[in-house]
């Protein structure tokens, strides 16, 4: 079904403007640093979890949350600060490997054989990745998002 074009002048379909920012600059900068510890501490927490199998809470047990925490928030935010400025099949890649990763780790630990837990990460990663790229692949041309200045090419107009 063809659609004729908005005549000069028009006003847009409410669909197509972007929505407002309803938050602050202050309240999006504590996010961007709350985000990462809460992801982390539920992420060790469940990782320690697993490792205990329902069993009593040990300093190793903790150790061993508090590592895990620690590890997942600076790749977390690792990820979240490179893969922006990447094209959109690295973007979904990195983002891919990411959760693939934590999700395999933490069904490792869970006591599952480590084929089977490389197999899981590898099935969680290519959903992540099919709906990344799809993601992605509808919200940015192909040299990737232009609001970012590592971008090789030049901003164009908005739409």
């Amino acid at each position: 079904m063809a659609h004729a074009a908005p005549a000069p002048g028009a006003r847009t379909p409410a669909a197509l403007t972007p929505l407002p920012d309803v938050f602050s600059a202050r309240t999006h900068r504590i996010a961007g640093i709350v985000t990462p510890v809460v992801l982390g501490l539920i992420y060790g927490y469940w990782a320690a979890a697993n490792r205990r199998s329902g069993g009593e809470i040990t300093g190793w047990n903790l150790l061993f949350g508090f590592v895990t925490a620690a590890v997942f928030m600076i790749v977390y935010v690792g990820v979240r600060a490179l893969a922006p400025h990447m094209r959109r099949e690295l973007h979904a890649i990195v983002w891919a490997a990411f959760v693939g990763a934590a999700f395999g780790f933490l069904y490792s630990e869970a006591g599952a054989a480590i084929i089977r837990s490389c197999v899981m990460g590898a099935v969680i990663g290519a959903v992540t990745f099919v709906v990344m790229f799809y993601r992605y692949y509808t919200h940015e041309d192909a040299a990737g998002p232009a609001c970012f200045p590592l971008s090789t090419h030049e901003p164009g107009p908005l739409p």
